[in-house]
C-alpha cells in the first residue's frame, strides 16, 4: 500500500470525532466501492497497531469467524 495513502488518510481523519469515523466507515462499506478498500484498511492497521495483544487475539478471532465458511 502506498504510503502517500496513509498519510492522507490520517491528516483527513486526525481529530475526528468516533461518530465521524463512523460515518466514513459506514458510508465507504455501503457505497462498496472497490477503491475504498484500501482507506479501510488504513483504518484497520491503525486499530490494530494500537491494540495489545489480547485485543488483537479477540480481532483475529472475530474475523475467522466472520471468514468462515456458512
Amino acid at each position: 500500500m502506498d504510503f502517500q495513502i496513509r498519510d492522507a488518510i490520517s491528516a483527513n481523519m486526525t481529530n475526528n470525532s468516533a461518530d465521524d469515523i463512523r460515518g466514513v466507515v459506514e458510508d465507504a462499506i455501503k457505497r462498496g466501492e472497490e477503491h475504498l478498500l484500501p482507506g479501510l484498511g488504513v483504518f484497520f492497521e491503525k486499530l490494530w497497531n494500537n491494540s495489545g495483544e489480547q485485543e488483537k487475539s479477540k480481532m483475529a478471532g472475530e474475523l475467522a469467524q466472520a471468514f468462515t465458511a456458512s
